[in-house]
């Protein structure tokens, strides 16, 4: 068993002691929430649970994040896909790849990341425009729709209402994003292979 580093320990008091008991007892239950949940929690969710105002609980999470960041404690709080979720640090995370599982899915396809890249920059967008953009199939829309990367998101207007597609939460919370608009711009280049190191299987 590790001893405990008396570093570490004291900064944890003082971080404690500083803070009145409901605010204390608020950030426990805040990081049992983030460590459980098992996927990010809005900010609405973290809301109820606290009993806080919107702005209230960002300030709350934000509070949080500077304290682990002050403990040392080797995971951060990141806002992903709406909402946040407990990350380890990226200070240690190139450390940890001998203890952690590889990935349960094998990465996709050039072709597919290629599609993907559209539908996410031209959402919402037909097969039949995704085609006409790539100059080619677009046949793995379907396993970007069993990965759950992308779903219908309607029909179009046009003659036959084809459907539509759009990208969907995991696809943000699989490329570390909060929202579409922290997509690179259009100017760095759309192709697949931009997404390429981004997916984690």
């Amino acid at each position: 068993m590790t001893p405990p580093v008396p570093g570490r320990l004291a900064a944890q008091r003082v971080v404690a002691a500083e803070l009145p008991e409901a605010d204390h007892a608020r950030r426990e239950l805040l990081g049992a929430a983030l460590l459980a949940a098992g996927r990010p929690l809005s900010v609405q969710e973290l809301g109820g649970l606290l009993a806080l105002t919107e702005r209230e609980t960002v300030r709350v999470v934000e509070a949080y994040d500077r304290a682990l960041l002050e403990m040392g404690a080797g995971f951060r709080v990141e806002a992903v896909g709406g909402g946040y979720r407990l990350v380890v640090a990226p200070e240690v995370a190139a450390r940890l790849s001998p203890v952690l599982a590889p990935p349960a899915l094998p990465a996709l396809s050039a072709a597919a990341l290629e599609v993907l890249a559209i539908i996410a920059y031209r959402q919402p967008v037909t097969r039949a425009e995704i085609e006409a953009m790539r100059g080619g199939p677009a046949s793995t829309v379907l396993t970007l729709q069993e990965r759950e990367l992308v779903r219908v998101a309607g029909k179009s207007p046009a003659i036959g209402q084809p459907l539509l597609y759009a990208t969907t939460a995991r696809f943000l919370i699989e490329f570390g994003l909060n929202a579409l608009s922290d997509l690179p711009e259009l100017g760095e280049g759309t192709g697949g292979q931009n997404f390429s190191g981004l997916l984690r299987g």
